[in-house]
């Protein structure tokens, strides 16, 4: 039985499965938002704040990973980790409470979501696009079966996004549509970098993941638009009606409270990222890092000339 702590910008997950019949069954899995990588792009730091709220939660998680018989887990830190000046300090930290945390790049952590994408999806001899938004990066990998043909991981997320396009004043829903067109050219301005090369690669089925995309899914299904699958059509027929949830402090019914402040910059890292790409529509991938981490360790017998084999240097998992 192993488990995977992945600590991203704005949520901290813990996965534990085990290998059964050759595949991976899920034992237990939560999630905590914790947003460590708020403020991160104005400070360059880990607010104090976001310091104590991250090891609160690791505290949980130990807790709860001391319930199963674990043979070896393995916790990543993601791009707050690669960009803040004191992340060695809350490793240390995090090490005190018993969790050795290593930190992984980006072209590692796409790597890893590739292959956790893929877990779900029948081998099929076609190019994937996948995509990944996360807090503070956003991870793209063309890949065909197990070979990835691009992987790349941009500084572009949805607290990065929301940090710079969307603070917390009060605003009518024309400035709020304003904001979100102008987050969303700057998106794909970010994303326009690798579109040349992605369109020389070419692509059939493209994938999303992620907790922002998932929120977006369940809008558009929400509202008719079809099941587990985002058309660009839909996110910008839904603009106006999501700048109004915000600024009129209306509920809506599928999205947590929770994350309503990522509602807004998540709308408009999708919409630039899939003009960028030309993407018409895309699939959510309800599976992701975490899985692909499990799957890396079952897979590869936990060594690390295993990892490094697998172009993941430099990173390690810990005994239990």
């Amino acid at each position: 039985m192993y488990a995977c702590i992945d600590l991203g910008s704005n949520s901290f997950h813990l996965l534990i499965g085990e290998w059964e019949a050759g595949r991976i069954r899920i034992i237990e899995r939560c999630s905590e938002r914790v947003q460590l990588g708020a403020a991160v792009g104005s400070s360059g730091v880990i607010s104090t704040a976001a310091f104590a709220r991250g090891l609160l939660c690791l505290q949980h998680f130990k807790i709860l990973m001391d319930q199963y018989p674990l043979q070896q887990y393995w916790a990543l830190g993601t791009n707050t980790f690669r960009v803040t000046a004191n992340a060695d300090d809350f490793i240390v930290s995090a090490k005190k409470i018993g969790v050795d945390i290593s930190i992984i790049s980006g072209v590692q952590e796409a790597v890893l979501i590739y292959a956790g994408v893929i877990t779900m999806l029948p081998l099929a001899d076609a190019h994937r696009l996948v995509i990944d938004i996360g807090g503070g990066s956003t991870e793209v990998i063309v890949g065909k079966m197990h070979a990835r043909l691009l992987t790349e991981s941009l500084p572009i997320g949805s607290v990065a996004w929301r940090d710079q396009f969307f603070n917390n004043d009060l605003a009518q829903v024309p400035e709020l549509e304003q904001r979100m067109d102008a987050a969303a050219t700057a998106a794909k301005q970010v994303f326009d970098g690798f579109a040349p090369a992605i369109r020389n690669l070419g692509w059939s089925e493209p994938y999303a993941s992620s907790g922002t995309v998932k929120m977006l899914a369940a809008i558009c299904e929400y509202e008719g638009y079809g099941i587990a699958r985002i058309s660009l059509q839909a996110l910008q027929e839904l603009k106006t009606k999501l700048a109004a949830c915000i600024a009129n402090c209306t509920e809506l019914a599928v999205v947590k409270e929770r994350r309503r402040d990522l509602l807004l910059p998540g709308w408009s890292v999708l919409v630039g990222l899939m003009q960028s790409y030309g993407i018409e529509s895309i699939e959510f991938s309800a599976t992701a890092l975490r899985e692909g981490m499990l799957d890396f360790m079952v897979k590869n017998e936990k060594t690390l000339e295993a990892m490094a084999q697998s172009n993941l240097p430099d990173v390690s998992y810990a005994n239990k």
